[in-house]
């Protein structure tokens, strides 16, 4: 699993960008964006994120969903 950040709430306010202890999210045109491949899953981004904004989910989910 990796953070997920919805688009729709995201607010570009950084608290996920600074809350982040392996630097796995950056800002890309004021939205929140996440490297999976640094993101260990402590969901310290989660907690930090005051728009609900973030989620953890696995990958290949919305494959098999869809």
């Amino acid at each position: 699993m990796s953070a997920f950040i919805l688009e729709k709430l995201c607010r570009g306010c950084k608290h996920c960008v600074n809350s982040c202890p392996e630097g796995a999210i950056t800002m890309l045109s004021h939205l929140a964006v996440v490297d999976p491949a640094k993101c260990v899953e402590c969901e310290a981004c989660m907690e930090a994120c005051m728009h609900g904004a973030i989620t953890f989910v696995e990958m290949g989910e919305s494959k098999r969903n869809g």
